[in-house]
């Protein structure tokens, strides 16, 4: 798909979909309580799909209302119906993760596996730390397939590392108020995206369970049960999707206005705004949007940052990064090497390919200022992120094509209509 670029400064508005971190949480959450729950302005992408299918496939009523982006959930109390189960997960991970320790619950033996990639992505840590709760799973080289023989969750103590991914510790965390125990957690590592937890707990606390933690060592959760909120369970404006919309006015000029999202949002994303301003872009809220503007006749200046609490934002900055008066530092991203592909290695390779100046850390990247991009076709490695990124570069330079854009299906299927957008000079 070539990109093409957009001759003046932005004024528009978009709308993003809802939030993936968001919605697969609210999905296992709501189906451990009792009864029913409708989730608004739910995600409708291929993670959220197999995450939502796979409790289908487990026996759960849940109904799928893509056309008004609801979904309607009907809980079981902590029972798992299905006794036998092989789920088929693609890539999704965070569907992984959170199954693996969704189906300890059950009754029953099950199989989680996914895609070549999938069968690359780490899971040690979370079964290391279910054997210590008296847990029988086991993996193929602590990467799935998984299989579990599931007789309920006994509980106590466990410990986990957070250095890989912080799904672990919310996978934990979610399933823990059914285990037939108390658990107690112990973070063994220093924990990455650490936003991604505080979200967890949140949600939980939505449904009426509150956590004993300390700060991010330790963590002890009660024996209870979820409680269907009073209404409707409204899922936040993706803050990941937002953050190319967010970031084109920084490469383009002007401004763009993202609709349905605030910056007390309980997505740890929403901080790629506090990069943006530090790039010297103006950013506002009003009437639950945020507007973010380059002034006319201003450049954006290059920054050193650890962006370890939101590496999905990274290469977001790494393609606005060349647009800068100064080179730019990206840090603490290691863990962004076991997402959908190597994102560091990538997003270094692609930006080489397109004439940047970039050296690869073993936990980042520094990207230098850029003149003359050369015209390239940008890989994906079908990650979705790669594709969604690298467009940005294209509406500035003639001379960006994306191959395999149909990977953003993963979680923004409409993202090049909702990029075309930009090119209209209206505000809502």
């Amino acid at each position: 798909m070539k990109i093409i670029p957009i001759n003046h400064p932005l004024i528009t508005s978009v709308n993003v979909p809802g939030s993936k971190s968001l919605t697969n949480r609210a999905l296992l959450i709501a189906s451990l309580a009792n009864g029913k729950t409708t989730l608004t302005n739910a995600l409708f992408s291929d993670d959220s799909k197999y995450f939502a299918q796979a409790l289908q496939t487990l026996g759960f009523d849940i109904q799928l209302d893509e056309t008004n982006h609801k979904m309607i959930v009907n809980g079981l109390g902590g029972k798992i119906p299905s006794q036998k189960a092989e789920l088929f997960i693609g890539n999704a991970g965070t569907a992984a993760r959170f199954l693996s320790a969704f189906l300890t619950l059950a009754n029953g033996e099950y199989i989680i596996d996914g895609d070549a990639r999938m069968r690359e992505r780490p899971i040690g840590d979370l079964i290391v730390s279910l054997r210590q709760l008296g847990v029988n799973i086991e993996s193929k080289n602590n990467c799935p397939p998984v299989k579990i023989s599931a007789r309920g969750l006994p509980g106590g103590k466990t410990k986990v590392a957070g250095n890989i991914s912080s799904q672990f510790l919310s996978a934990l965390l979610m399933v823990a108020p059914y285990a037939k125990s108390p658990i107690e957690i112990e973070l063994i590592t220093e924990l990455n995206s650490k936003p991604y937890v505080d979200m967890t707990i949140e949600i939980m606390k939505d449904f009426g369970v509150e956590i004993e933690r300390q700060a991010y060592q330790s963590f002890k959760i009660p024996i209870t049960n979820y409680q269907l909120p009073i209404t409707n369970y409204q899922i936040e404006s993706d803050a990941s999707a937002a953050s190319y919309f967010f970031a084109a006015p920084a490469i383009c000029g002007g401004s763009v206005r993202v609709e349905n999202i605030s910056k007390n949002s309980k997505q740890g994303d929403i901080k790629f705004l506090d990069v943006l301003t530090q790039m010297g872009c103006i950013v506002k809220e009003a009437n639950n949007s945020i507007i973010v503007n380059r002034p006319q006749g201003s450049s954006i200046v290059g920054i050193d940052i650890d962006m370890r609490d939101i590496p999905d934002t990274a290469q977001t900055l790494a393609v606005i990064a060349p647009f800068a008066n100064s080179p730019t530092r990206i840090r603490g991203i290691a863990s962004a090497r076991v997402k959908e592909t190597d994102r560091v290695s990538a997003t270094c390779t692609e930006l080489k390919r397109l004439g940047v100046q970039v050296e690869e850390h073993q936990d980042g990247m520094t990207i230098y200022p850029c003149q003359n991009f050369k015209p390239a076709t940008i890989q994906t490695y079908n990650d979705h992120r790669m594709a969604m990124a690298f467009s940005l570069i294209g509406l500035r330079f003639d001379g960006v094509t994306i191959e395999n854009p149909n990977c953003v299906s993963k979680t923004f299927p409409n993202y090049f209509e909702v990029l075309d957008e930009l090119r209209k000079q209206v505000v809502r």
